[in-house]
């Protein structure tokens, strides 16, 4: 029974990757986003938090395997610069203990926080597939989008190429 809830769950996620009509969302803006969202364990994470520091917001689910291959990445990412953050946004109707299972076999080095599923944080609303990814810069401002999985290299050659455009 589980490995048929775990395939029809992995079909559900590929037919909404391909019903995306267009290849870019409107996550980008022109000003510095703030929002608060409760950490996995009861810790308020605010967004202002992070400012002076790149922020990479990543939209991930228990049961989105394209998400549970990214972690990895983006641990070694978060570890490896003291610029740059994660933060895994937990966008997935379900109780605690099925996240403290999930972080027996997963154990990212970034702080996750949980999306509430009917009332997802503004201005991005709910993602439009998982995995999202959508980097602000250290002002605040989303500046990039990546739908789908995402590499730390995609990140950091992203970040490479703004800093030769502005003063990081």
């Amino acid at each position: 029974m589980t490995k048929m809830f775990n395939i029809s769950k992995l079909i559900l996620t590929l037919v909404v990757m391909l019903s995306v009509s267009s290849p870019a969302a409107a996550y980008e803006g022109d000003g510095p986003v703030n929002f608060t969202l409760k950490g996995l364990h009861g810790k308020d994470l605010s967004l202002d938090e992070f400012r002076g520091k790149w922020l990479v917001l990543n939209y991930w689910a228990t049961w989105c395997a394209p998400c549970r291959k990214e972690i990895p990445d983006l641990s070694a990412l978060h570890s490896a610069h003291d610029d740059i953050v994660v933060l895994g946004l937990a966008f997935e109707d379900t109780d605690i203990e099925t996240f403290d299972e999930f972080l027996e076999e997963f154990h990212p080095s970034y702080p996750l926080a949980l999306v509430d599923v009917f009332a997802p944080p503004e201005p991005f609303g709910a993602p439009r597939v998982l995995p999202t990814t959508i980097i602000l810069d250290p002002q605040g401002v989303p500046v990039k989008t990546f739908l789908g999985p995402v590499t730390r290299e995609d990140i950091e050659w992203f970040i490479d190429q703004q800093c030769g455009l502005i003063n990081c």
